[in-house]
């Protein structure tokens, strides 16, 4: 009989959520590089190193990896022998290692968690509480898996019924494009089949857990039906030619992931869920010990790669632009921003809207200038704001065509591509959108200057921030013409690769 102690639970979930926030796994960072090395689009080269900094740099600097520090999930397989020494229940214990974690003192994590998701949507300030999944199994340990999923992936996470004639590679090709760049490939597409609708999910999203092997299971073949369809996928998917954050180019997954399980004769249910280029997570054991002893990665586990502005990268003053120069750029062009930065996301930009629609003034005046759409984590000591990656930039495309009519801004900047209506509002309004790397949030940070709040302070993360910045690294997305280069990029590289 083990006997596993309530702080040793504890403490184990906030060590691990601690150190999944700044280390990537090694595998991760292995096959990164190796697609890094073989990337033959300049932009989603570029893209690729900028996360491979930005990891060295979070590993080095115990900062996370990206501004959204995730929904926490965890898989618990708990030892029949096991016995606890414990006065909370166990998600209780899990919670309150999520609670520590994400108000560490000494790395303050970004809390996402909303309480009533479809009302007044109240932020629970700890991050708790988290999706946990329990198993009882033989032995006499605890067996835990730690995850933090960022929104941004979990949104583009796909399900269907399938007939059970219908082709499982079919339905997964059709499905990710239609996924866009919001997940921030290269990342890992974890399908699950079989089972019940809720079943195909969690497979899909425990698959997501497993190393990175794909390369393995090419040199060893095909066992199963599971394993012929991670080769058949890993293969197709690339040939798609998304690449990189969308651009175009030869990676767009690290590995594909396959989890099956019986299901009923009249039914095929398959899940689809991507884990972004900030994929976290841990293993560990509770033996009764004490709290689990994670690994200090070393960090000659990370390449050195130097990021450089290239030949043609332009300098942009954000504080003297005008529209004609906004008209030179084209998609693919690589700029460098410095001047002042406004920045706003979803509930700003709601705020912002109704506010246009009641005719009164908006408290900060857009015109001629461009937003970013940010929720930064709260600043350590030295910083001027914590990490500050992009948000998704689709989730503002409803707002898109008010806010560039009746206020003037002139531009914007985000994460991955946007959608139809916002396209054609920049198109009709001569604006331009710029795209930021996802995945790399502390480098974005180091580009960030000085920062105040000039509205909507209660907010939170959400309220409308001035950032001073200084050569702060986009790409230009879509132009004043309404050209994207999340259209021209995956169309151009997937003609590439079906040459070769």
């Amino acid at each position: 009989m083990t006997v596993i102690r309530q702080n040793d639970l504890i403490d184990s979930v906030t060590d691990a959520l601690q150190y999944i926030s700044y280390y990537h796994p090694k595998d991760f960072i292995d096959a990164m590089h190796q697609a890094y090395q073989r990337e033959e689009n300049p932009a989603a080269r570029d893209a690729i190193a900028q996360i491979l900094i930005n990891s060295r740099m979070c590993a080095t600097g115990h900062r996370p990896i990206c501004q959204d520090t995730g929904i926490v999930t965890v898989f618990v397989n708990v030892g029949m022998q096991v016995q606890w020494d414990a006065d909370m229940s166990l998600d209780d214990m899990i919670n309150e290692g999520v609670r520590r974690a994400y108000n560490h003192p000494d790395n303050i994590l970004r809390a996402s968690i909303l309480e009533d998701p479809d009302g007044a949507r109240r932020n629970t300030k700890d991050n708790t509480p988290a999706i946990i999944h329990h198993r009882l199994v033989p032995g006499d340990q605890v067996e835990i898996h730690v995850a933090a999923k960022g929104g941004g992936s979990e949104a583009k996470s796909k399900f269907a019924m399938l007939n059970p004639s219908d082709s499982v590679v079919d339905w997964v090709l059709e499905q990710v494009p239609k996924m866009g760049a919001g997940w921030c490939p290269p990342g890992m597409l974890g399908i699950g089949i079989g089972g019940t609708a809720e079943q195909a999910m969690k497979m899909a999203k425990e698959s997501l857990l497993e190393p990175i092997d794909i390369q393995d299971l090419q040199a060893r073949g095909a066992s199963n039906r599971a394993e012929e369809l991670r080769l058949e996928l890993f293969d197709k998917v690339n040939r798609l030619g998304i690449g990189a954050q969308g651009l175009g180019g030869l990676t767009t997954v690290l590995d594909i992931k396959v989890k099956d399980c019986p299901t009923h004769a009249a039914n095929k249910p398959v899940a689809i869920i991507p884990n972004c280029a900030a994929t976290r997570h841990v293993h560990f054991h509770l033996d009764g010990s004490g709290p689990a002893i994670l690994p200090v990665p070393e960090i000659d586990d990370w390449p050195e790669i130097a990021w450089e502005a290239g030949e043609g990268v332009k300098r942009v003053n954000l504080d003297a632009i005008t529209p004609e120069e906004v008209a030179t750029w084209s998609p693919g062009d690589t700029l460098l921003l410095s001047g002042k930065l406004l920045t706003g996301r979803d509930a700003a930009h709601k705020r912002m809207v109704d506010m246009i629609s009641k005719g009164e003034p908006l408290p900060v005046d857009l015109k001629g200038r461009f937003i970013y759409y940010v929720g930064p984590v709260d600043p350590m000591a030295g910083e001027v704001v914590g990490p500050a990656g992009p948000t998704t930039a689709t989730r503002m495309d409803k707002f898109t065509r008010t806010i560039l009519e009746e206020t003037g801004l002139l531009g914007m900047v985000g994460k991955s591509e946007r959608g139809p209506s916002a396209i054609e509002a920049i198109r009709d309004n001569g604006a331009a959108y710029l795209m930021a790397v996802g995945g790399a949030a502390y480098l974005v940070a180091q580009a960030i200057k000085g920062s105040k709040v000039l509205a909507f302070e209660d907010l939170g993360m959400e309220a409308i921030y001035e950032f001073d910045v200084r050569d702060m690294p986009v790409t230009v997305a879509v132009d004043t013409r309404g050209d994207s280069v999340h259209t021209l990029g995956p169309v151009k590289w997937q003609e590439i690769i079906a040459r070769r």
